[in-house]
């Protein structure tokens, strides 16, 4: 059920009579120093907020103070706009919307705007509604994106449904969507699919933002295309030239910090030294797991890095709530501490540490002193949504042998390369020993499976990967497989990885680790295969143990957990694994896993 949180239009006659003093204000505080993201100030004013909205913002707001008004000495704290995160999936934090609310508003997130297509490709549009009406209960405001590419990418992977342009037509009705989730397709765009330009139109002509997703180096005749098509911004840049061709074609460029993308310090340049207008740059996280989000923070940790990397404290605001605000045409919603705004806002004592000490949203206190004050209430999710890892048999260690040519004593196979901090891979080739006939691992290179696990088929797509640094017998596996969210097992142990992908299908999805022969790590995530509505704690736990579990297995990256997430994502370069087999994104087609006899 709907949070009902009144309109302007239903508040309008209370806030003139508050503003103008006829009538007193729910709240006021005083003694701030509002940092003003309109103009860049800060500024000795007062506020007074009525149902939920400001009302008064300025110099004296005793006019608005009646016997029952609360008033809040802010005790020169500075007070600044709740945070807004620009582009998100909330799946990738493990969590609901209701439990990954619960675990970001205390550190100040109080708007997000999410994409929710990982729940799209397991559950298709009824997935997305639920994931719609689950952020319409919650105390903070929570924007729903319709997806727009599921598959990312038709031809390369199967997901287990598939979006059409009259989904997005149906869903830009619904009350909480306020776009078009980025579009991954790129190359569909370039080449005029006529489903994806069905999509944009849908979105356009409903009077609403389409996301971007550029993950191509190509920076000229195709990127021109691109744009064209209607993508207004885009997240995918690495360089501090990839945000500058952004903010020129009219892009918003968006700058994430994620648990494992640090892409704010190579592009914050653009701004900080380039000196190019600021109000065209965004902040977003992207993908967060439930150990930052507990352990690290939400937008609170982009801001504070972002000024670490050299940027104004109060740029780094403007980027992280007013510009996002207006991009998505909410600028007279959200955003800033004004008159009409919805009164979302945050107490800290530090611009530049930014300690989170309280936080209001709409008009009420929902965090103090890093503890949440409210309840996020839970959406009711079926008993489908709940059983959806169909893995159709047992798996064996047989199922992830890979045959060599016969007679062959080597092969050149290509590699999946991993890259530490960045969603792009690496096209490798590394020449592997052959063992009775099967093709063996050496090094840091070891095996990769996608495992097929929407319609119980049984398949199993084998391949190499490196870069992860795991040494002795261990196997991984997660049904958390960006973005067709099938089953990736990685592992030098081809029986553990038959255990490993084996022992998600009785739990109903999550992640596995396993070492010599053991489980030594186990979160479950049973909604979708992606999510927990366990608390955000207990689920941040586990998710702690699952990495350190990883580098008890050798593996030596930041955030390592997120680069095997994404090792089936067939819309980022280099390298990829789908249920079709490997994918070579930079030409978008299917490639075969060996190059030629060594």
């Amino acid at each position: 059920m709907e949070l009902h949180f009144k309109s302007w239009a239903e508040s309008a006659h209370r806030l003139v009579a508050v503003a103008a003093g006829r009538e007193p204000a729910d709240l006021v505080i005083r003694g701030a120093r509002l940092v003003n993201v309109q103009t860049r100030e800060i500024l000795d004013w007062q506020v007074a907020v009525a149902d939920g909205r400001f009302a008064y913002v300025g110099p004296d707001a005793s006019h608005c103070t009646g016997p029952d008004t609360q008033v809040i000495d802010a005790k020169g704290r500075y007070l600044i706009p709740g945070l807004c995160d620009g582009h998100m999936h909330i799946e990738s934090g493990m969590l609901t919307p209701a439990e990954f609310a619960a675990a970001v508003i205390p550190h100040g997130t109080t708007t997000m705007f999410t994409d929710p297509h990982e729940i799209a490709n397991v559950l298709g549009l009824r997935g997305v509604r639920m994931m719609h009406d689950e952020a319409l209960m919650q105390p903070i405001n929570i924007y729903t994106q319709m997806p727009s590419c599921a598959p990312s990418a038709p031809g390369l992977e199967t997901t287990g449904f598939e979006i059409s342009a009259n989904d997005v037509a149906e869903a830009m009705a619904w009350p909480g969507i306020i776009g078009l989730g980025e579009m991954m397709n790129f190359p569909g765009v370039i080449n005029g699919d006529p489903q994806m330009l069905a999509e944009m139109a849908a979105t356009m002509n409903a009077g609403k933002t389409v996301g971007g997703h550029y993950a191509s180096p190509d920076k000229g005749i195709a990127f021109s295309a691109y744009v064209a098509g209607g993508a207004a911004d885009d997240h995918e840049g690495t360089a501090e030239a990839d945000a500058i061709a952004r903010v020129r074609n009219g892009m918003r460029s968006m700058m994430r910090l994620g648990s494992a993308w640090y892409d704010v310090e190579s592009q914050i340049t653009a701004v900080t030294e380039k000196g190019l207008d600021p109000r065209n740059f965004i902040l977003c996280t992207d993908d967060c797991h439930s150990g930052t989000l507990v352990n690290d923070g939400h937008m609170n940790r982009v801001v504070r890095h972002a000024i670490a990397c050299g940027c104004d404290p109060v740029v780094a605001l403007q980027m992280a709530t007013i510009n996002t605000a207006t991009h998505f045409g909410l600028e007279r919603e959200l955003g800033s501490i004004a008159p009409g705004r919805r009164a979302d806002m945050i107490l800290t004592s530090d611009l530049t540490t930014l300690p989170i000490e309280q936080v209001i949203a709409r008009g009420q206190t929902v965090a103090l002193d890093g503890k949440i004050t409210v309840d996020c209430p839970h959406f009711d999710w079926p008993g489908d949504a709940r059983q959806t890892v169909r893995m159709g048999k047992t798996l064996q260690d047989t199922d992830f042998a890979i045959k060599a040519q016969d007679g062959a004593n080597n092969v050149k196979a290509k590699v999946i390369g991993v890259v530490e901090n960045q969603a792009p891979t690496e096209a490798l080739t590394a020449e592997l020993p052959v063992v009775d006939g099967l093709v063996e691992g050496e090094g840091d290179t070891y095996q990769i499976a996608l495992v097929e696990r929407h319609r119980g088929t049984g398949a199993v797509v084998n391949g190499f990967v490196s870069g992860f640094g795991y040494t002795g017998q261990m196997a991984m596996a997660s049904t958390v497989a960006h973005d067709s969210h099938h089953m990736i097992v990685v592992g030098t142990d081809r029986a553990m990885m038959a255990a490993a992908a084996n022992r998600l299908g009785e739990v109903g999805g999550g992640v596995t680790v396993w070492k010599d022969g053991q489980e030594i790590a186990l979160v479950e995530l049973p909604i979708a295969g992606l999510m927990s509505d366990s608390p955000a704690a207990e689920v941040a736990a586990k998710a702690d143990r699952m990495v350190a579990a990883m580098a008890e297995c050798g593996c030596t990256l930041n955030n390592a957990y997120m680069q095997h997430s994404l090792l089936a994502l067939v819309v980022i370069p280099s390298l990829r694994i789908s249920d079709l087999g490997l994918v070579d994104v930079d030409k978008f087609e299917i490639t075969e896993l060996f190059e030629e006899n060594a």
